[in-house]
């Protein structure tokens, strides 16, 4: 089924490449390749410096620094701080992943965005993938979350010793699914179907190279992941044509991800 898959997704966006590549547009300068690169390099870019909530705090503080002392009290004190801080970093997610993409389809490629991934047909006709997608991964989630580093990075919302999952921490989670929801559309979406008239299924490697790079900061177990996730969710994506399946595998995931970091820290208590 899978070697099925794989091998006629291949020939087909193989094909379609092919006949893209004969045309007479094909031989002009392919402005869309070079905006779809130049955007991801920018979002990427935006994430890695701006993401972070003391960009904020030192940004308010250049332009006005009476101002930087209540910045600060926002993102450092009271209950809600650390909620306020990861929403900071999912915003500037949301704006590169999701936003500055769309902007870029609707108004200068003036394509429907149902050719980017966002697209409800048959989003789930393939469901059997998800559940082997889950019976593989939850056994390798388990024997990561032995590793110390696994434990110290997850949940990102850190629940205090004895402090019950509350709702700012369901919140959070809610969040976070979000999240990956921009994530795939950026990836599975926005660049892979970007660059697979040109490149074909050759696309779903190049998108992997970034999509790896975003892995670097999380534990060596997660970024190798990340390779083969990159190629098999990419995969999927060209197959289907959407990006739904990808959101739920992602999200389950990254869910059973928290619960077991919850389990072996000792705090999985409501």
């Amino acid at each position: 089924m899978i070697k099925e898959i794989f091998t006629t997704t291949f020939n087909e966006t193989e094909s379609a490449s092919e006949n893209f590549r004969a045309s007479e547009n094909a031989k002009k300068f392919d402005f869309k390749v070079v905006i779809v690169c130049i955007t991801v390099a920018i979002s990427l870019l935006l994430i890695n410096y701006c993401s972070s909530f003391e960009f904020t705090v030192n940004l308010v503080h250049l332009i006005n620094s009476k101002s930087a002392n209540a910045v600060n009290k926002f993102f450092y004190e009271g209950q809600f701080a650390q909620l306020y801080r990861l929403t900071h970093w999912n915003l500037v997610l949301t704006i590169s992943y999701l936003l500055i993409p769309i902007f870029i389809i609707k108004i200068i490629f003036k394509e429907p965005l149902k050719n980017y991934g966002l697209n409800f047909k048959n989003g789930f006709k393939d469901y059997k993938l998800f559940l082997i997608m889950l019976l593989v991964m939850i056994p390798i989630v388990f024997t990561i979350s032995f590793n110390t580093s696994f434990q110290t990075k997850y949940p990102f919302y850190q629940l205090n010793q004895n402090e019950p999952i509350n709702y700012k921490f369901l919140i959070w989670e809610i969040e976070y699914f979000f999240q990956f929801f921009t994530l795939e559309f950026f990836f599975r979406g926005f660049l892979l179907h970007g660059l697979k008239n040109r490149f074909g299924y050759y696309s779903v490697f190049i998108m992997t190279i970034p999509y790896c790079m975003i892995h670097y900061a999380k534990p060596m177990p997660e970024a190798i992941a990340a390779i083969i996730a990159g190629i098999v969710l990419g995969t999927f994506a060209l197959k289907s044509k959407n990006i739904w399946l990808e959101v739920f595998i992602h999200c389950s995931i990254a869910i059973t991800m928290d619960l077991f970091a919850l389990w072996q820290k000792k705090l999985l208590h409501f």
